[in-house]
């Protein structure tokens, strides 16, 4: 089924004041936003809540982490950015209680994660959405068109300088210098290269053959271990280029992306808009809302470039005290408030009422095993 386009509030950039560690801050009593998810009359609850995953989230992750804590100080909340891979293995090992992915669960994890959570299931629930930015770092040149052909040739290392002729001709009038391009791609197994590939594949397919793959298939260029790790790489040399969540890029420059007969920038609204206007992925559970994205749109108001992560959890677990922190978790971070939090700290696009709706009922749905 499509999900509908609604209409987006316009999305701070501001980061968080001060940095807020990931580590369990149980005896928080800042005050922080309250929605529907929860206020300060809410039960209060006790024990561990452990996730781990996605680097992509970090950010957000730090401002849900507060908002959360804020309203259930007895719960001692850690979450490591391990990276989506990781995050996805040791939920399913039971390791920890939720991932973080920037990837929905594979068909083989699907089966795993029956072994882990039992008949009810997982969830899947896409809880962040982000603008994946191609970053680069090239004295002289502050705008940059390509073409999705010219991102995928730069990355499967057929187009190997700045002024080669098909990275002039998505620039007329620039001048571009010869300097050698050092592209630079995750190292570890990560769910952003599997959205960044996903749309390398489906966009320009003819160039780019590797397929939609979480661990880099190609050799050539430079690897770097997470999100920092290719912002810093990339920030580090000189003619240099990567792909990172567009809320980390920081200083770098930004380029404009081919979408039919335009070039357009990443943005949480354009981001937001092609996930409204994407399907759910056919022949998942109740509670999983995976999404295949719309990477071939044409539309001027659409970034097809865009990174959906996902919380995965089970529907049921042996602990009550568990199932109640996790519920009241995903409760607060599918909220406006959480969402507002995540957008404030991370730049990211908050979930439309659509999906809010959706991922209300798989929250409803957890529970403990009786």
């Amino acid at each position: 089924m499509k999900l509908s386009t609604t209409t987006r509030a316009a999305v701070l950039t501001a980061a968080l004041a001060g940095s807020l560690s990931l580590a369990a801050c149980g005896a928080s009593n800042e005050s922080g936003g309250t929605g529907s998810a929860g206020t300060s009359s809410a039960e209060q609850l006790s024990g561990d809540l452990v996730g781990a995953g996605s680097s992509a989230q970090q950010a957000a992750m730090q401002a849900w982490q507060a908002g959360f804590n804020s309203q259930q100080p007895g719960v001692n909340f850690s979450y490591d950015p391990v990276g989506s891979g990781g995050g996805r293995e040791q939920f399913l090992a039971g390791a920890v209680d939720f991932a973080g992915s920037d990837a929905a669960l594979s068909d083989e994890e699907l089966t795993k994660a029956a072994d882990r959570c039992g008949a009810s299931g997982v969830f899947e629930l896409p809880n962040y959405i982000s603008a994946i930015a191609v970053v680069y770092n090239l004295d002289g040149v502050n705008d940059l068109n390509l073409t999705p052909a010219t991102v995928a040739g730069i990355f499967n290392g057929s187009i190997t300088t700045w002024n080669d002729p098909k990275i002039t001709a998505d620039n007329p009038g620039a001048t571009l210098p010869s300097t050698t391009i050092t592209p630079v791609h995750r190292g570890d197994k990560s769910g952003t290269t599997k959205n960044f590939t996903d749309y390398l594949a489906k966009a320009a397919g003819d160039v780019w053959t590797a397929g939609a793959v979480e661990e880099w298939p190609t050799a050539g260029g430079e690897a770097a271990n997470g999100t920092s790790g290719v912002i810093a790489s990339v920030g580090g040399g000189q003619g240099t280029i990567g792909y990172a969540d567009e809320s980390q890029a920081g200083d770098l420059g930004i380029a404009n992306i081919g979408v039919g007969d335009t070039f357009v920038a990443p943005s949480p609204e354009a981001a937001a808009a092609v996930v409204a206007n994407s399907d759910r992925v056919e022949g998942r559970d109740d509670y999983d809302f995976a999404i295949s994205v719309n990477r071939t749109t044409t539309s001027a108001d659409e970034y097809p470039i865009v990174l959906v992560s996902y919380h995965i959890g089970c529907v049921e677990y042996d602990d009550q005290a568990k199932a109640d922190a996790v519920k009241a978790f995903q409760a607060y971070v599918i909220s406006e408030d959480g969402q507002k939090a995540a957008a404030d700290a991370a730049g990211s696009s908050p979930i439309s009422a659509d999906l809010r709706n959706q991922a209300q009922t798989a929250v409803d749905a957890i529970t403990a095993a009786a």
